[in-house]
C-alpha cells in the first residue's frame, strides 16, 4: 500500500481516469496497490460529455489520469468536466495527470492572427479546478510557464536510457552508437540522452513547410559505420522521423533505431514506419497504441510505474528530483 507521511497535508489519495488511456491508469493504481475511483465518462444523447463520479472525494488528494490525445477535444472535455466535478465536490487537492498534453505544438504565434492554443488549454484546465499538473515531455518545455499552478514535468528520456543500458539491444557494447536529433527543436533532449549513454550526438537540420510536410537541409555529425538512435517527443504522421532515418542511412549509418514518447500515429504513419529503414521503434504508452497499428518493429514501454512513483512523491510532499536521480543512475 502507498505510504503516507506526516508531511502530507491533504486527505487520502484517490485516483480517477476517463476514457483516454484506461490501461495506463490501471497500471498506475496497480503500482500503488490502489483501485481506480468509481466514475463514468460518456455522452448524453445530444453528444455532450457526461461525467458521473460515484465516490465521495471530500478532502481527498485526487489525481485524474487523462491524456488529451485523439480524439483531442473529447478527451479534453472529459478532463475539464471531471476537474469541475471534483472541485464542486470539495476535493482537498486535484492533480491533473496528463501524460500527453494536446495542443502543445501550438505554443507561439508563427504568423499574424495565430492563436496560442497551448496557453488557452492551460487556462481552461486551471479554471476547471486543477491545483497541480503532472505531465510528460511537453513539446516545448516553456509551456510549463503557461500555468500559474505547480507543474511537474516527467522526462521520457530516462525510460529510453534504461532500455538501452539493459544490454538487450546492443549488448554491453555502445562504442559505435550515436544519438541523432531529428531537428534543432529536439537537440536539448537528445544531448541529455547522449550524455546518459555517454555517446556522441548528431543533428538533422529540418525545415517545416507546413503541419504535414517538412524538408531536410543539412546534417551535422558523423554516423558512418555506426548504429544511430533517433529521439523525438511526438510521432504524428511519421514523415519527419522516417525522413531523418533515411538521411542517417544515406550518411553511412549501418543501423537506425528510434525512440518517441507520444505516438499519435495519424494519417499514413503506420505505412511510413513500416517502409522506413528504422529497425526498432520504441514508444511509451502515454497514448494507448491501437493493436491494429502494432508492427513487429514497434516496442512499447509502460510509464505506469514512473507515473505511479511520481504520484507517490507528490502525495507525500517528496522531491521528484530524487526520483529522477534514481532513474538516471539505474542500469
Amino acid at each position: 500500500m502507498i505510504k503516507t507521511t506526516k508531511m502530507n497535508t491533504v486527505g487520502d489519495i484517490m485516483i480517477f481516469a476517463a476514457n483516454a488511456n484506461p490501461k495506463l491508469a490501471q497500471g498506475v493504481v496497480k503500482r500503488l496497490d490502489l483501485k481506480l475511483g468509481e466514475s463514468e465518462a460518456g455522452k448524453f444523447s445530444d453528444g455532450e460529455t457526461k461525467i458521473i463520479v460515484s465516490d465521495t472525494v471530500r478532502g481527498a488528494d485526487v489525481f485524474i489520469i487523462q491524456s488529451t490525445c485523439p480524439p483531442v477535444n473529447d478527451n479534453l472535455m472529459e478532463l475539464l468536466i471531471m476537474l469541475d466535478a471534483m472541485r464542486r465536490s470539495s476535493a482537498g487537492r486535484i492533480t491533473a495527470v496528463i501524460p500527453y498534453y494536446g495542443y502543445a505544438r501550438q505554443d507561439r504565434r508563427s504568423r499574424s492572427h495565430d492563436p496560442i492554443s497551448a496557453k488557452l488549454v492551460a487556462d481552461m484546465i486551471t479554471k476547471a479546478g486543477a491545483n497541480r499538473i503532472l505531465t510528460m515531455d511537453l513539446h516545448c518545455p516553456q509551456i510549463q510557464g503557461f500555468f500559474n499552478i505547480p507543474l511537474d514535468h516527467l522526462k521520457g528520456v530516462y525510460m529510453f536510457a534504461s532500455h538501452y543500458r539493459s544490454g538487450n539491444v546492443f549488448g554491453n557494447c555502445m562504442s559505435d552508437v550515436v544519438i541523432v536529433s531529428p531537428d534543432f527543436g529536439s537537440v536539448a533532449r537528445c544531448k541529455n540522452f547522449a550524455s546518459m549513454l555517454n555517446v556522441p550526438l548528431a543533428i538533422v537540420d529540418k525545415r517545416r513547410l507546413d503541419d504535414k510536410k517538412s524538408e531536410i537541409d543539412h546534417f551535422i555529425g558523423d554516423v558512418s559505420g555506426k548504429r544511430a538512435i533517433l529521439l523525438d517527443d511526438v510521432l504524428a504522421t511519421g514523415g519527419s522521423l522516417c525522413n531523418a532515418a533515411k538521411v542517417v542511412m544515406d550518411h553511412g549509418a549501418k543501423e537506425v533505431y528510434a525512440c518517441v514518447t507520444h505516438a499519435i500515429l495519424c494519417g499514413n504513419a503506420v505505412e511510413n514506419i513500416k517502409n522506413s529503414p528504422i529497425k526498432e521503434l520504441v514508444l511509451l504508452d502515454t497514448i494507448e497504441l491501437d493493436p491494429a497499428k502494432k508492427l513487429d518493429k514497434i516496442k512499447v514501454l509502460s510509464v505506469a510505474d514512473y507515473i505511479g512513483n511520481a504520484i507517490n512523491c507528490i502525495h507525500n510532499n517528496e522531491s521528484l528530483g530524487e526520483l529522477f536521480l534514481k532513474m538516471d543512475t539505474k542500469k
